[in-house]
C-alpha cells in the first residue's frame, strides 16, 4: 500500500491540490467510503496529504478527534490514516471548516493531491502555460443539464 502520510518531496512534480470537507451529521461515521478512498491511494490517482477529523460539541465547541479515537467499535479502521498530516492544512482552515459544521456533528477534512494530474501540470509549467480558471461543476448541475437534454431529444 502507499504511504496515506507522505508529504511531497521538493524535487517531485505536484499535481493539483484539492481538499473536502466531509460531514457526518449526528456524528455517525459508518466507514463506508474509506476502502474507496484506500484505492484511489493506492493506484496512486491521489495522494492523502493532510487529514484531520473534527467535532462540534452541542454547545458549539471544536474540537479535532485523533483517529484513534475513531475506532472504538472494530468496524471503523482509520489507523491507515494515522500521521497524515503535511502541515499544509493549518488552524485557519480547521476553523473555517468547523464553521460549516451544525452542533453535534463530525467532519472530515481532506486535502488531497490528484497525482493522475501531475504529468500534465509539470508539462504546461515547463510550457509556461498559466491556469487562468478552475472550478468543479456541481454534479446535480449536470444531471439536470442532461435530464433536459434528453427530455428535448424524446420529443422531437
Amino acid at each position: 500500500m502507499n504511504d496515506l502520510s507522505h508529504a511531497p518531496e521538493e524535487s517531485e512534480e505536484l499535481g493539483p491540490i484539492d481538499y473536502l470537507v466531509i460531514s457526518f451529521p449526528g456524528s455517525r461515521l459508518t466507514g463506508e467510503g474509506l476502502p474507496l478512498l484506500v484505492d484511489l491511494v493506492d493506484r496512486a490517482i491521489i495522494r492523502v496529504l493532510d487529514l484531520t477529523f473534527l467535532r462540534k460539541d452541542e454547545d458549539g465547541t471544536v474540537s479535532v478527534v485523533q483517529i484513534a479515537d475513531l475506532d472504538g467499535d472494530g468496524r471503523l479502521d482509520l489507523a491507515v490514516f494515522e500521521g497524515a498530516s503535511s502541515g499544509l492544512l493549518g488552524d485557519t482552515d480547521l476553523d473555517e471548516a468547523s464553521a460549516l459544521l451544525e452542533p453535534g456533528d463530525s467532519a472530515a477534512v481532506l486535502l488531497y493531491e490528484n497525482r493522475w494530474a501531475a504529468p500534465l501540470a509539470a508539462a504546461l509549467r515547463r510550457a509556461d502555460a498559466r491556469m487562468v480558471a478552475g472550478g468543479r461543476v456541481p454534479l446535480q448541475d449536470v444531471v439536470e443539464v442532461l435530464d433536459t437534454i434528453e427530455a428535448l431529444g424524446s420529443t422531437r
